[in-house]
């Protein structure tokens, strides 16, 4: 059996860029909880200002239960 895990990251600003340094850290910090990388996507995710989306990433983890 296994659990799965969703992390949501956006950009930081408009126009801004993902960071790969901080994508870095999130994989980083999940694999030494034991949560493999399963899958990113990219998708809208709702951002801190207004009702639309902002584009950004879900990154799918996986482990065993």
């Amino acid at each position: 059996m296994y659990a799965y895990k969703v992390v949501e990251m956006r950009e930081k600003m408009v126009g801004g860029k993902m960071s790969g340094d901080r994508l870095e850290k999130v994989l980083n910090e999940h694999a030494q909880q034991g949560w493999q990388l399963k899958a990113i996507t990219t998708a809208d995710v709702k951002g801190r200002i207004g009702p639309s989306g902002t584009e950004g990433l879900l990154v799918t983890f996986e482990r065993s239960s």
